[in-house]
């Protein structure tokens, strides 16, 4: 099935030609018809199967020209950098239309958005945060939006944007078509549509959680922290294929270590990127390693969902997450639009719990690589990685010191005496009953 199948107008698909994108992905030639339709829509689909352009050419295709300077499209994700990335992809699909998009964000300051929104915009893309903020200014107004995205649903509950998410509902227009995206329906998820959707149709791409098939997936038994290092850094110096990597770790700590680790050897082909990292820091970072300067890229899960960067080669799971739909959503970030992919996992015995989770949430077993000959094992143990040393707890039994006086006991009567200086007026006092004077002085 090709684009030109779809009822997409004569603009769109010279949008999607330069694109260079001339079939859809099962999520977009099934999702297009239901929301062609005008109803409400629940699409459950992986990270890395289209569904950006899933919404974005059917709801583009609706759009008609108004003279209000609000927004008729409302799209709300999780993160900064999805904002950048969805609007980017929302100007490129109307090169040929006069669709004027708008992209709100946190982390930056705020009177250019108000400026741009006050201004006039037909879309805007959005994180709930700023999107709130900038409705409870009055520089926003919502009366327009006919049709609302949000993308991302379970991730921005995770994040805690729940009160942005039901506050910016309340002062939505009730007659608008609602769309929503997730990777996992959790019962969050459903009382959301619930209160406030009206008969959603569900389109599934693949089971939540299922692999995808264009990922190949392996798995290396490592014993500790040190000897990940080691095999992380021998993987990326001996493997020339490995030509644009996304490294994920399970902590902030994790991330800056691995960096400062692996700084000696790859300097300049690397970079971070986590909460912590200043927002323009963390854009060029991103841009560093879409135009291919970095080789690779360390980062935390916060931008599992939050980038789509094409052409990436491997996924290297430093470790095996806490959460098992957060591997899915990792190993996503590599085999997009039906390209091949490759995601390689490193686990120690201390993980074989998450491990078993991932297997499970799957119903896959990961094939299991030996260790390369030529990787130094080592024998030094983190702090974490320590064993944890018990000791016996054995409850003593005090004295009742409030029983006894011990050392403490009442003065004897001579040594209660206190020194007290008298005056001479006193002694004559006690002496005689009455003070007695030396008498007048005598004058010559």
């Amino acid at each position: 099935m090709e684009f030109s199948q779809l009822n997409l107008n004569a603009s769109l698909l010279r949008a999607l030609d330069d694109m260079g994108y001339k079939h859809p992905t099962t999520i977009q030639h099934k999702i297009f018809p239901v929301i062609m339709s005008g109803r409400d829509v629940c699409g459950i689909a992986q990270t890395g199967t289209g569904k950006t352009l899933a919404y974005l050419l059917p709801c583009l295709r609706l759009w008609q020209f108004s003279k209000e300077k609000f927004p008729t499209i409302l799209i709300v994700v999780p993160t900064r950098e999805l904002v950048i990335q969805v609007a980017e992809e929302v100007k490129k699909l109307t090169t040929y239309m006069n669709v004027v998009t708008v992209a709100v964000y946190g982390g930056v300051n705020m009177r250019p958005q108000q400026m741009e929104v006050e201004n006039g915009c037909d879309v805007v893309v959005a994180t709930p945060g700023r999107l709130l903020d900038l409705v409870l200014h009055g520089s926003l107004k919502l009366k327009a939006v006919k049709r609302l995205i949000i993308d991302e649903m379970d991730e921005m509950l995770n994040l805690g944007f729940r009160t942005q998410i039901n506050n910016l509902l309340e002062r939505m227009p009730p007659r608008r078509q609602n769309l929503l995206f997730s990777a996992t329906i959790t019962a969050d998820v459903e009382a959301l549509m619930h209160d406030n959707f009206n008969d959603p149709a569900r389109v599934e791409a693949a089971p939540a959680g299922s692999p995808l098939s264009n990922i190949s997936q392996y798995l290396y038994e490592v014993p500790n922290f040190n000897t990940k290092v080691n095999l992380l850094e021998l993987l990326l110096r001996d493997n020339a294929d490995m030509d644009k990597v996304m490294v994920f770790a399970g902590t902030k700590k994790i991330a800056d270590e691995l960096y400062d680790r692996l700084t000696p050897t790859f300097e300049g082909q690397m970079g971070v990127i986590h909460s912590n990292k200043a927002q323009n820091h963390r854009f060029q970072t991103v841009n560093n390693f879409s135009s291919g300067v970095y080789r690779f890229i360390i980062a935390t899960d916060l931008v599992a969902r939050g980038i789509d960067i094409a052409e990436v080669s491997h996924v290297v799971n430093f470790d095996v997450p806490e959460e098992p739909e957060s591997y899915v959503h990792r190993i996503g970030r590599t085999g997009r639009a039906d390209k091949k992919g490759i995601s390689i996992t490193l686990a120690s015995p201390r993980e074989a719990d998450e491990l078993a989770a991932v297997q499970q949430l799957m119903n896959y077993e990961i094939p299991v690589l030996p260790l390369p000959e030529n990787l130094t094992i080592s024998d030094v143990l983190t702090d974490d990685e320590m064993p944890k040393v018990r000791m016996r707890e054995t409850l003593i039994v005090l004295p009742d010191i409030t029983a006894t006086k011990g050392a403490f006991h009442e003065k004897l009567e001579k040594n209660k005496k206190v020194n007290i200086k008298i005056s001479h007026k006193e002694k004559m006092r006690a002496k005689y009953g009455k003070p007695l004077t030396r008498g007048a002085k005598k004058k010559r």
